[in-house]
């Protein structure tokens, strides 16, 4: 063989999925107070049985984010945290839910489909600003195609602040919702 007829060198072989899966994560999950999460998951669960009488319907809206809001949002139903053992559950249709749940700063495309879902959830409703974005437009503000925060288009009740909230975050908001002093729906 010449040099110019060598077979190719061998790729290195990239590991699998379930090499992965077997080896474990690269690093460690951060630490969680799972005595705080259980206490303030119980006092949400109180709170939305002494305020609605029933469990709390959530429905979520992505207004325009980079997802980093709905992933935490989407640990809540992982089986640490477990929303549905107190009562919280994410609904698909509006017309079921009592908290509207806005992320991103809301896009000129999304504002129809937003003030749509307001429109949908029957009274009385809360709304709630999930992150940055959703409260104040944060780095999106001035862009082209963006309307602003949440408030811009419809009202809000409370705004969680964070890039993104951690669940404890978002569960401690939730709580703060249900125990201030705002009715539902106070406009």
């Amino acid at each position: 063989m010449t040099s110019d007829s060598r077979p190719p060198a061998p790729r290195p072989r990239r590991p699998s999925l379930f090499g992965l899966l077997r080896s474990g994560l690269p690093e460690p999950p951060p630490p969680v107070d799972d005595t705080l999460v259980q206490e303030i998951a119980r006092k949400v669960e109180d709170g939305a049985k002494r305020r609605l009488g029933r469990s709390l319907a959530l429905r979520l809206v992505d207004a325009g984010s980079c997802n980093g809001c709905e992933l935490e949002l989407h640990a809540l139903q992982n089986p640490f945290y477990d929303l549905e053992r107190f009562g919280l559950r994410f609904v698909a249709s509006p017309r079921h839910a009592d908290v509207l749940l806005v992320t991103g700063p809301v896009t000129r495309n999304m504002r129809e489909a937003l003030e749509r879902t307001y429109n949908a959830i029957p009274d009385p409703k809360w709304v709630v600003a999930v992150g940055d974005c959703a409260a104040t437009g944060g780095l999106f503000l001035e862009g082209y195609a963006c309307i602003g925060p949440a408030e811009a288009v419809v009202p809000v009740d409370l705004t969680i602040p964070g890039c993104p909230p951690s669940p404890q975050k978002l569960l401690a908001g939730l709580l703060a919702l249900l125990e201030s002093g705002k009715k539902l729906g106070g406009r």
